[in-house]
């Protein structure tokens, strides 16, 4: 099969073509695209190089598939192009993710949406595909009510760039600023753009999109996004208040069972998620769990997931395992 990674040469293009390799996706002939800049740069993959190529070139190719993480304008510019000439996109920026005519798609809870005719299908944000990853199988068995959730994320969310300035800031170096503050020994919160309501978009991306992954706009979700200096995967505090009452035995074996999850949660023993344990892993661990004791059927979890894998790179290639089983692909 012939696979296009548009954005090949970033953190989550690199990450992609990692994920392709390491889970045997059957690519038989790779096309790495990317910038102008970039064009021409040799890219190794399963033991082979390949040459950066641009957009043009890359459509021309006709590849089955291919993985978009190269930015929301460049997704909105070219997603369509691809689509128009029978390729399957699937895409990991904020472009497509709330068009009503797009499925928004995490294969562990809404895989079934996808159909013959999807030429464009969205990757979530990564914070959203970790939560609901954990969600849905409580959603299923006591349905959720209302959402609280505060995220601490990783720097890599933002890109090399941030990568950089943190690192820059631990040596004492002066270099190209990715936020507005030091990161390095500080929280900042705010993750993109404040909007007219006091939230920032990421903020809002997590409500919007909860419901619609889920399939559910009677969701209630709030939520306030950190950005703090580690490497590794986002951290999330999540409350969740049900409709049905709950044992916290059930919970955690609902969990335990639950594709994609595993639960991490011994705190006589200090064992609960961390960035540390996920970096590098496609799961996404749940700790913390506890009743809240200041509402009836609410609930309170630690989540913690790589965001360049599960959160991108690898839900991305998971859509696309799926799309090929049920020979959408």
């Amino acid at each position: 099969m012939k696979v296009a990674v548009v954005g090949a040469t970033g953190l989550v293009g690199t990450k992609m073509l990692q994920v392709l390799a390491e889970r045997n996706f059957p690519v038989t002939e790779l096309i790495p695209v990317a910038s102008p800049q970039s064009v021409g740069k040799a890219i190794c993959f399963a033991g082979k190089n390949y040459s950066v190529v641009g957009m043009e070139t890359a459509i021309a190719a006709k590849p089955a598939v291919a993985l978009f993480s190269a930015g929301g304008g460049t997704s909105l510019e070219w997603a369509p192009r691809f689509a128009e000439a029978g390729i399957i996109v699937i895409d990991n920026s904020s472009a497509w993710r709330m068009d009503p005519d797009k499925k928004l798609v995490v294969p562990e809870v809404n895989a079934a949406v996808i159909t013959s005719n999807d030429r464009i299908i969205a990757n979530p944000n990564c914070s959203t595909i970790q939560m609901v990853v954990a969600l849905h199988p409580l959603h299923k068995r006591y349905k959720i009510k209302r959402v609280v959730v505060s995220t601490y994320q990783s720097v890599t969310g933002t890109g090399k760039k941030a990568v950089d300035q943190l690192f820059n800031e631990r040596k004492g170096i002066q270099g190209e600023m990715a936020y507005a503050y030091p990161i390095d020994l500080n929280a900042i919160p705010q993750i993109d753009v404040f909007l007219d309501n006091g939230y920032t978009k990421e903020e809002m991306k997590m409500v919007k999109e909860t419901k619609k992954i889920m399939g559910d706009d009677t969701i209630r979700v709030t939520a306030t996004t950190v950005r703090i200096p580690v490497m590794g995967g986002h951290s999330e505090s999540v409350n969740i208040e049900f409709e049905q009452p709950f044992e916290l035995s059930d919970v955690t074996h609902i969990l335990s069972h639950a594709p994609g999850v595993v639960v991490q949660d011994d705190v006589q023993s200090k064992i609960y998620p961390m960035p540390l344990w996920a970096h590098e892993k496609d799961d996404v661990f749940v700790g913390r769990i506890r009743r809240d004791e200041s509402q009836d059927n609410t609930l309170n979890m630690w989540i913690v997931s790589d965001n360049l894998r599960k959160g991108a790179a690898t839900n991305a290639v998971q859509i696309a395992e799926y799309m090929m089983q049920k020979g959408l692909l």
